[in-house]
């Protein structure tokens, strides 16, 4: 897979240099492409789209308006495009916007109006989730009402990003500490949003709420109460995205809100059917449960397997597994295999490790296995 770096580009750079000369009489094409390209290459991402916003904002004039003018200019004429459609001789748009925000964000902030009215046609372009987060943080009343009648905009992407800029922690994105500490104020944004008709805004509804639940999780719990009451398919879903982490907690309060009761259950297992597991192989494991309850049981089954880390303890990762409707006394086996091969986002170490077994947030069962690394 290409770097993300890649998407800025000296193409990019060049079809910037391009409608910059065709709207800034005096503009040294050659000087401000060379200048940038001299250092693009050893940047990553946002090192990249910074490098060619403080150029930009060095040769745009003085006063706002007119920097903002030719910024205008220079758009794409073709809105809600996605963020991978390519800038052409038409225009800039998709990756092309991460550094003409950052500059509409560096002289930007000392008028909102103009600010947000220009973003508003660039996240039409890509997305400004990034650049309206600065404006938030100076002023976080002054911003919401700005974007709070954007809820009702005909751009699938101006709403989305009602939602998405205003995440308290959206990743690569300043944080939000003021929402991060009281989420209230996006609430009612996000009540508007929720049957929002297209899945890439509901999307970003339901990932805002996950952010807010990883500080206030009785907050996102009442409020999932509250959605799932006569919900529709995609509200359901929506619900259930922003609540993932909360259910693989075991939080009682999200769980009661999607009816899943403390299990009334005899587990046998997990039982190890592999003790020794060589690095690039699979820890299989099986369990067998049964009702003991008088009705029906819907149960959510998710397994964690606790991993050794470098200090030698051990920490427990939590993985989905199945749902199920369980009867009065039925019996259901169930076995799994369990890969254990290199990945980027983990290193392994040799030595004891262990299966347990979350059902319906409730802690079932702890069976070790020995992980052999190569060369052990």
């Amino acid at each position: 897979m290409e770097p993300f770096k890649n998407k800025i580009s000296p193409e990019l750079v060049k079809c910037l240099g391009l409608h910059i000369e065709r709207h800034l009489p005096g503009f040294d094409r050659e000087s401000y492409e060379a200048a940038i390209l001299a250092e693009l290459d050893r940047l990553e991402l946002k090192q990249r789209a910074r490098l060619i916003a403080d150029a930009t904002g060095r040769i745009l004039p003085e006063t706002l308006d007119a920097k903002f003018h030719i910024l205008r200019s220079i758009l794409h004429p073709l809105e809600n495009e996605g963020v991978d459609r390519a800038s052409d001789a038409e225009g800039i748009r998709g990756w092309g916007m991460m550094p003409l925000g950052m500059v509409v964000t560096d002289f930007g902030l000392e008028d909102f109006d103009k600010s947000f009215a220009l973003l508003k046609e660039m996240t039409k372009r890509a997305t400004a989730e990034f650049e309206v987060r600065p404006f938030l943080d100076a002023d976080q009343a002054g911003a919401l009402a700005i974007m709070t009648p954007w809820v009702r905009d005909e751009s699938v992407h101006v709403r989305r990003l009602v939602s998405e800029g205003t995440r308290p922690r959206l990743p690569w994105g300043m944080r939000l500490k003021k929402l991060v500490e009281d989420p209230t104020p996006t609430l009612p944004l996000l009540e508007a949003l929720k049957d929002d008709p297209e899945e890439y805004v509901r999307r970003s509804v339901a990932n805002h709420l996950n952010d807010i639940a990883k500080d206030h999780p009785d907050l996102v719990a009442d409020l999932a109460a509250r959605w799932l009451k006569g919900a529709d398919t995609n509200r359901q879903k929506l619900v259930r995205h922003a609540c993932r982490s909360l259910i693989k907690q075991g939080h009682a309060g999200t769980l009661t809100a999607f009816g899943l009761n403390p299990p009334k259950i005899i587990v046998d297992g997990p039982n190890i059917k592999t003790p020794k597991v060589r690095y690039g192989g699979a820890v299989s494991f099986d369990v067998e449960l049964r009702s003991s309850g008088k009705r029906a049981q819907n149960l959510v089954i998710d397994y964690l397997v606790h991993f050794k880390k470098a200090n030698g303890t051990l920490a427990p990762k939590v993985f989905k597994w199945t749902k199920v409707k369980l009867e009065p006394g039925e019996t259901l086996f169930l076995s799994r295999d369990h890969a254990i091969r290199p990945i980027t986002t983990r290193v392994y170490y040799g030595g004891t490790q262990a299966v347990a077994l979350r059902i319906n947030g409730k802690d079932f069962g702890y069976a070790e296995f020995e992980l052999v690394m190569d060369g052990s």
